[in-house]
Formats: structure tokens, C-alpha cells, sequence
């Protein structure tokens, strides 16, 4: 969505990168503002595209996990997500990959969800979230980096988990919440 009186674009003086590490590639930025404004030092953080998806089963139970997650030091309730790998075809390839790696759960109707930010002033990158219904179990395979509880929650549920501080993952909740919207919609609520 684009208006007539959107600001302009910043033009880009020059550009240093300071770490290219798999899980970690830092920009530092010179800027020209429209105004004339020089911003002499713009930190960006680089990153592939994330997936995530929104599984529900055709009991309609949504296929949530729980993990420790070192940032925060805590476990909470997310969707099942990762990052999009070299050889990805497509950004749902990817996040069916993802769903079948962390939970086991694959098949099912896809469709795109919601495309969302995790900090579109610091970071590159989008999420893209699927919502992937009717999806049916079988084994999971993790990563060695990764201790995952699948938990089946009813879909009317979520709701409750969200506002009881269950998730605290905003790219998680976002598309969890418009789901929620539009099942209500369709359910004429």
C-alpha cells in the first residue's frame, strides 16, 4: 500500500560489513535522508526470509510447540518456524520443511497467511507465514540444536493462550490472531 505522501527513501553513501556469520551478518550504513539530512553510522542486520506456519489439524487442533529459547531464558508456546536454506525452491517449500522437521506434521491445504516485520528499521528481512489446514502426523526429525514439545491445542483455545501471556513471539502471534479473525468471520461473529 503505497501513499501520495509517503516519505522518501534514504539513499545509501556507502556500506561496510562488519560480521557475515551464518546466524549473524552486520551492515553498517552511510545515509542521505531526503531532507539532506548524513546519517554517518545506520546499523542493519541481515537475514534470510523466515517461515512459520499456522497448522491445524482436521480435528481442528492447532499443532503449537514449546522450546527454550536462550534470548529471553524461557519457554513459551510458538508456531512452528525457521529460516529459508540456499537450496529452497519456495518460500512454502520451506516452511513445509519446517513443519515437517520440528513436528512431524505435513500435507494438508497451504496458503499464504500474512507477510509481517520482525524490525523493519534494523533488519532486512520478512516473515511469511502459511497457513497449512488439515495437516496429518508422522516423524519429526529436529535439528541437533533444537528440544521441541509438539503440543495440540484446540483451535478455540488460542485465544486464550495469546492473552494470557502464552506466546510472547510477536511473529507469532500476529498471524495467529489475524487466523483467529478470520475463522470468526467466516463463522459470522
Amino acid at each position: 500500500m503505497k501513499f501520495d505522501d509517503d516519505p522518501g527513501a534514504w539513499r545509501v553513501l556507502a556500506s561496510e560489513y562488519l560480521a557475515r556469520e551464518p546466524w549473524h551478518t552486520l551492515r553498517v550504513d552511510r545515509v542521505q535522508l531526503p531532507s539532506g539530512t548524513i546519517i554517518p553510522k545506520y546499523w542493519i542486520n541481515e537475514y534470510p526470509p523466515w517461515v512459520n506456519v499456522v497448522a491445524v489439524t482436521p480435528d481442528d487442533r492447532m499443532v503449537l510447540i514449546r522450546q527454550y529459547r536462550h534470548g529471553i531464558g524461557a519457554v513459551h508456546f510458538e508456531i512452528p518456524a525457521g529460516t529459508t536454506d540456499p537450496g529452497d525452491t519456495s518460500l512454502e517449500s520451506a516452511a513445509r520443511r519446517e513443519l515437517a522437521e520440528e513436528t512431524g506434521y505435513a500435507g494438508g491445504v497451504w496458503s499464504p497467511l500474512m507477510i509481517v516485520s520482525a524490525n523493519p528499521a534494523l533488519q532486512n528481512n520478512l516473515t511469511y507465514t502459511f497457513l497449512a489446514e488439515g495437516v496429518m502426523p508422522g516423524p519429526a526429525s529436529p535439528d541437533a540444536s533444537e528440544d521441541i514439545r509438539v503440543h495440540l491445542v484446540p483451535a478455540g483455545e488460542v485465544e486464550a493462550l495469546i492473552e494470557n501471556g502464552g506466546f510472547v513471539q510477536a511473529l507469532h502471534a500476529a498471524p495467529l490472531l489475524k487466523f483467529l479473525l478470520q475463522r470468526r468471520k467466516r463463522a459470522g461473529g
